[in-house]
């Protein structure tokens, strides 16, 4: 009889500012981000998915976007996770990182995300 184990690998996780945790930040793991980017390559206008794709499949050690480019990255995640075509795993992904940029904008503050290893 074989049985799954229940401990599964840390992964790596990207963690958000103005996210909607008791401290204020969202994780997600890096997967879930990589994955996310091959549904803007296909579902976003080429265009308009330049931030999103770049920030997606390569979060590097971190990074800050000014409440502007929050704004900007803000609406297209939101017109992604609103895309007929994407999983609804990756929409609720794309859903949750644009409310943390909406949040971050809407208060003037930079936008900021941080990897943290497993």
């Amino acid at each position: 009889m074989t049985r799954k184990h229940a401990i599964n690998d840390a992964e790596a996780h990207v963690i958000t500012s103005h996210g909607s945790d008791f401290f204020g930040e969202d994780r997600h793991t890096l997967k879930s981000l990589t994955s996310l980017a091959g549904y803007a390559e296909g579902c976003l206008l080429y265009d308009e998915r330049g931030p999103v794709v770049l920030l997606l499949s390569n979060p590097g050690e971190g990074g800050t976007m000014t409440p502007s480019q929050a704004a900007e990255v803000s609406a297209l995640l939101l017109k992604l996770a609103r895309h007929r075509f994407v999983r609804a795993k990756e929409s609720a992904v794309a859903h949750a990182l644009a409310e943390a940029a909406t949040r971050a904008a809407d208060s003037g503050e930079p936008w900021e995300w941080r990897i943290e290893a497993a």
